[in-house]
């Protein structure tokens, strides 16, 4: 599946349990040599009672991740049309989600609440999150915040010159960022529009990354760049984000499945 070119395996471990070493999801996110994809999503039961399904969620290297926007909306379209449900809640290691499909048959996920402070993205020492200070070629002074997962937020006169591929690893692993970090330029375009570009942690360059694009917005109104309500434009297409008055942020989009079936056991063995 995938929810603008951010693409993602989806694995069902609900009624058999799945246990996925680093190297097993290297193996089946390898674009060459197996399925390929930007994460591994794991559907589990829940061990919540207040939610549907648990989500596990593991990227492109192996490492595990917190939240993955694109990735919870791709998984509740796949629940709601199972089971002919609107809404839906998943829990993730980062909190319960609550997804509902919307018009046009978008998916709209509350992330929930947004973290500021040092230590809620996490940060190595105490500073203020607004302005970091921390620079990389032309990447310069980001926005620090957590959407579930830890973001820095860069803001620039031109992103498409921005060389993510160069700077934006050397913003994942700096030493401010002790789990790392996923790294968003973004460009203000002004009417409610913003374009971003990402490379995301343990993944690298993504055609779109519904966090970040949670986080662009709320860096932006933090800023006063913009409003609380934003268009975020990727490489792969537009995301609708709302930062509501109660600190939840709500991103609406697309998603599609490009096809299901069986991984061969000996891609994992």
């Amino acid at each position: 599946m995938h929810g603008l070119g951010n693409d993602f395996v989806v694995l069902d471990a609900r009624q058999t349990k799945i246990d996925l070493a680093p190297a097993h999801a290297r193996a089946i996110a390898d674009r060459r040599l197996g399925v390929g994809c930007d994460q591994l999503l794991i559907i589990e039961p829940a061990e919540n009672n207040a939610a549907d399904i648990f989500m596990r969620i593991l990227n492109a290297d192996g490492s595990e991740a917190e939240a993955c926007g694109n990735g919870t909306r791709c998984v509740a379209a796949k629940m709601m049309a199972e089971t002919g449900a609107d809404k839906i809640k998943i829990e993730t290691v980062a909190g319960i989600l609550s997804a509902e499909e919307v018009e046009d048959g978008n998916i709209a996920v509350d992330m929930g609440p947004v973290g500021f402070e040092w230590r809620d993205i996490p940060l190595a020492r105490e500073m203020d999150t607004l302005n970091l200070g921390l620079t990389a070629g032309p990447l310069s002074d980001p926005v620090g915040v957590n959407v579930g997962n830890p973001h820095a937020v860069f803001f620039v006169e031109d992103v498409a010159a921005v060389a993510m591929e160069e700077f934006g690893p050397k913003i994942e692993t700096d030493p401010l960022f002790p789990e790392h970090v996923n790294v968003e330029a973004a460009q203000v375009l002004g009417d409610g529009t913003i374009r971003m570009r990402v490379w995301e942690r343990g993944v690298g360059i993504t055609r779109a990354c519904g966090s970040g694009a949670c986080a662009t917005a709320v860096a932006a109104a933090r800023r006063g760049l913009s409003g609380r309500s934003a268009i975020v434009i990727l490489d792969g297409g537009a995301l609708g984000i709302d930062w509501r008055d109660d600190n939840h942020i709500v991103m609406t989009g697309p998603v599609a499945t490009a096809y299901s079936g069986v991984i061969d056991p000996s891609l994992v063995a």
